[in-house]
């Protein structure tokens, strides 16, 4: 049976839909020899597909797994800056891939699974995954404080106005948890900047209904099935 050749690459681990349409644009994908595009389809059982001309890998049982991420790792998994890479911090017998972002200077909760299906599930923008995080800010007034709270354009896009609660505030510094519904580039951030203020720690503590808890810091574990579950239910 034919599949779009994203969806194969995706369901063999190899990387997110997203980035697998990223690898067909940049004519890194061959089937039979052929080079393919976006779109392209292909029965992984009679053809030959390749990746950077090495073949796709047999079919792992799917991992998935939740990370604390500290703060001065990245999430891409090639940096030609040469920084710490937070996949190197899981040591599970099994290639995986981060399931979004959180920027370097951000730590907190991080996915990470070979499920492409599970990936681009949580990741696509019409499932609208809640993420919480916990936001230290300053220069924080009672105007940025109503302002924060208001939809605002990032990208040429209207993001939907987020859930806003103080947690503590001294003079003009705060302990904000802040839940938005989509995953703009460092979003949290720039809203908090819209709104006159400068984050100086920010950590995830959610994704859906996954929860951080108290894991360590660098730390990570398997999800349980019963999380799993609950969470494709709600997606």
């Amino acid at each position: 049976m034919t599949e779009r050749l994203q969806k194969i690459l995706s369901g063999r681990g190899v990387c997110s839909r997203r980035q697998a349409e990223e690898l067909l644009a940049a004519g890194r994908v061959t089937c039979d020899g052929v080079v393919c595009a976006v779109g392209d389809r292909a029965d992984p059982e009679v053809s030959t597909i390749l990746v950077d001309g090495k073949p796709l890998p047999t079919g792992a049982s799917p991992v998935y797994i939740m990370l604390h991420k500290p703060r001065g790792y990245v999430t891409t998994l090639k940096d030609e800056k040469g920084r710490k890479n937070a996949a190197q911090l899981i040591d599970c017998g099994t290639r995986v891939y981060p399931v979004g972002r959180l920027d370097m200077d951000s730590e907190g909760l991080l996915l990470f699974t070979n499920d492409g299906d599970f990936a681009n599930r949580m990741m696509h923008p019409k499932h609208e995954v809640d993420k919480t995080y916990q936001v230290w800010a300053e220069k924080v007034t009672d105007e940025g404080l109503e302002k924060v709270k208001l939809p605002v354009e990032l990208d040429g896009y209207r993001i939907a106005p987020p859930t806003v609660k103080l947690l503590h505030r001294e003079k003009n510094r705060a302990l904000l948890e802040i839940t938005i519904h989509e995953g703009r580039n460092r979003q949290v951030r720039r809203m908090c900047e819209k709104a006159g203020m400068y984050v100086t720690r920010l950590r995830r503590i959610s994704e859906g209904s996954f929860t951080l808890d108290d894991l360590p810091k660098g730390k990570w574990r398997y999800l349980t099935a019963e999380e799993i579950q609950k969470c494709m239910t709600e997606l």
